[in-house]
């Protein structure tokens, strides 16, 4: 893929993330349980995923890159699932721009340390003060 198209799709993506906690809330609120809710919220893309797979099996994994796997890796849906959450119980108390607000400054501050430190396997990014204030001053 050409990289012309990275950032807009990668924006696109941020922006269809909007959606996510307003249409779970309805989500929870038409079926009154929050977990049935989350369940729901996960089958299209259990069923999207399975449908991918089936059409591009291809690579595999080997059994060298499974073995070498950080027993941490598979915990992202998890995660993400934990976001997914809190989104159909809380979009609701505070409003889907609170909850965007409060979430995208986490997440930004949360990136930075991952960078400066090289959490989670990644190359350290070391961040200098001068730095940090303008990256915050974002969040």
């Amino acid at each position: 893929m050409s990289s012309t198209w990275l950032y807009p799709l990668i924006l696109i993506a941020g922006a269809l993330q909007a959606w996510g906690p307003p249409m779970n809330g309805a989500l929870r609120n038409a079926l009154t349980n929050p977990w049935l809710a989350s369940l729901v919220s996960f089958l299209p893309i259990v069923a999207f995923l399975v449908v991918i797979f089936a059409c591009v099996p291809r690579p595999l994994p080997t059994i060298e890159g499974v073995g070498s796997m950080p027993w941490w890796a598979p915990l992202g849906g998890l995660i993400g699932a934990f976001a997914v959450v809190a989104g159909l119980l809380f979009v609701d108390k505070v409003g889907a721009g609170a909850f965007a607000g409060l979430t995208i400054t986490a997440n930004i501050l949360m990136s930075l340390a991952i960078d400066h430190f090289g959490w989670f396997n990644l190359p350290p990014h070391p961040m200098a003060r001068a730095s940090f204030r303008i990256n915050f001053s974002t969040a």
